[in-house]
């Protein structure tokens, strides 16, 4: 017997079953291009290997028919998602979505097909320099069909359908007591669906769409953040400048973020120019204002936020999600960057808070990639420290207090210049992880809508982190049996509120934003398991 909430989402596998069908040519090519790479990371690719088998097992073995003449929007997201991630296992798996050059690898090998250099959405005019990665091309696989223009996707029209469709699904139990939900038509904006939509809601970590709105809005998507080491020319005192970069790392491997050991060689290197070989060695953190412990406290998801970091004060290697921190990452930091300078012969005293003057000379400096990359990094990883850093950013550019009052006030206001529907909403951070945040559906739609924008192409690596079901970041070992490479949704969890928002590309070739926010619900896993179940539906279904 088959349980009638489950009946719409059965019934998009036979679209699943196309899209595998369509992929299958473009891996056998892929997968021959890739070959070299993929023999140097053979233990990473074994890991992919069961995504690839889960979705081409659901493809029917030949049966005579031809490869279609041109492949729709879904098709090519299927196959972008698949071949461009699935098989550049060893960037995909090893790196996160994204490569050392900070572009996602499926938007870069899209952008290549098409003989583009750099990209218009993340401004190519800027090549690669010593101070960081070029910024990534356009995600057009989000936003167009294969060998279209820009932004020229289908309209899809409302109709009941869509209601009969997602209704029995959003009312599962799993759901909790109280769901809202909104199905926005990305080519024109117009809500095709929408329950509770003006409701708003505790959004968990898709908040963090929010604040990387506000964040490319108020500093555009090759903004980077730079941290410096300065010299006070009378008492020879050595600061350490943080510039709020919170992929600041220590690692040996960088993999394209800035590094504190590069700025170590490089102060070194000018304090010998100069006959110095012992400094007092301080640290500046004063960019950032207010308290650096979040509302929540200590937590082993975010750091204490500090505008001076390394590797998001993590205690061990880790890149990404829950890990005890340090307590202060500022003097971790500082006495990381002590250690760095005395491998090259500069004694240093025991590092203390200070800051630096107007006099102070810069020895030397290390910048981030652009902020699309760590917007992307962000919102595939749901990267906390990375979003509160973001929100003070975003104050800093904008006249606010940098800290988590001033942050949320700021990412409000860059939100409602935008003309975006605020109203009910309510930001106390940038995260997500304070429970008093409220936003609405109709404002993630909104939002992932104005990011897909042909007048705001600064927005686009909001639709290009979203993480990619089956594949990449929160989302990667979600969707095993449904719509792995074609759902592209942010997800967030707080205890009794499951929330998702992202975008589909349906049936018939259209795109669109969908938001589906959750509370009282008791069992995370089951809550997830519905909202899949309702994401994986909408991306097949042809409900105009």
């Amino acid at each position: 017997m088959v349980v009638p909430e489950l009946r719409p989402w059965r019934a998009a596998r036979p679209h699943v079953v196309r899209i595998a069908e369509a992929v299958r040519p473009r891996l056998a090519r892929a997968a021959t291009a890739a070959k070299p790479q993929v023999v140097r990371v053979t233990r990473v690719t074994r890991a992919v290997k069961p995504q690839l088998a889960r979705i081409t097992s659901l493809a029917p073995r030949s049966r005579g028919t031809s490869r279609p003449a041109a492949l729709r929007t879904w098709q090519y997201s299927a196959g972008a998602a698949t071949a461009g991630l699935a098989l550049a296992a060893g960037v995909v798996t090893a790196a996160g979505p994204w490569d050392a050059s900070g572009q996602r690898t499926a938007e870069r090998d899209r952008a290549a097909a098409q003989e583009r250099a750099g990209g218009r959405d993340h401004g190519g005019g800027s090549g690669t320099t010593a101070a960081g990665p070029r910024p990534a091309p356009s995600a057009a696989s989000v936003l167009t069909g294969l060998g279209g223009d820009t932004n020229t996707v289908k309209s899809a029209p409302a109709g009941k359908a869509l209601a009969d469709v997602l209704g029995p699904l959003l009312d599962s139990s799993a759901l909790g007591s109280v769901r809202t939900a909104a199905v926005v038509d990305v080519a024109t904006g117009r809500r095709l669906y929408g329950t509770g939509a003006d409701r708003a809601m505790t959004p968990a970590s898709t908040t963090k769409i929010a604040t990387a709105v506000a964040a490319l809005s108020a500093l555009g998507a090759d903004h980077r953040l730079t941290t410096r080491a300065a010299l006070e020319p009378d008492t020879g005192e050595l600061v350490l400048v943080g510039g709020g970069d919170p992929t600041l790392t220590a690692h040996k491997e960088a993999e394209g973020w800035a590094s504190l050991r590069t700025l170590a060689d490089d102060t070194a290197a000018a304090l010998r120019k100069r006959g110095v070989h012992r400094v007092t060695l301080s640290y500046d953190t004063t960019l950032y204002a207010g308290t650096a412990l979040h509302p929540i406290g200590v937590n082993d998801n975010l750091a204490p936020v500090s505008a001076l970091t390394v590797d998001e004060g993590r205690t061990d290697d880790s890149t990404s999600g829950p890990v005890t921190r340090v307590a202060d990452p500022a003097a971790d930091a500082a006495r990381k960057f002590a250690a760095l300078l005395e491998e090259h012969g500069i004694k240093t005293t025991s590092p203390g808070p200070s800051k630096a003057t107007g006099r102070a000379n810069t020895l030397a400096t290390v910048s981030s990639p652009p902020l699309s990359a760590l917007v992307e990094r962000m919102l595939t990883n749901s990267d906390n420290d990375i979003a509160e850093a973001l929100a003070r950013q975003t104050a800093l550019a904008t006249g606010a207090s940098p800290g988590f009052d001033g942050g949320a006030t700021a990412v409000a206001a860059r939100l409602k210049k935008l003309g975006l529907p605020v109203t009910g909403a309510e930001f106390h951070d940038g995260s997500g992880l304070d429970r008093d945040d409220r936003l609405t559906a109709d404002l993630l739609t909104a939002l992932l809508v104005k990011a897909g924008s042909p007048s705001h192409p600064e927005l686009r690596p909001v639709l290009t982190g979203l993480p990619v079901a089956g594949f990449t970041g929160t989302l990667t070992s979600r969707y095993t049996d449904g719509a792995a490479g074609i759902v592209r949704a942010k997800t967030g969890t707080l205890t009794g509120v499951n929330t998702l928002a992202g975008t589909v590309v349906d049936r018939d070739g259209r795109l669109l934003a969908f938001a589906f926010l959750t509370s009282d619900t008791t069992d995370p896993t089951e809550a997830q398991a519905a909202l899949d179940r309702t994401a994986t539906t909408l991306a097949g279904c042809g409900c105009g």
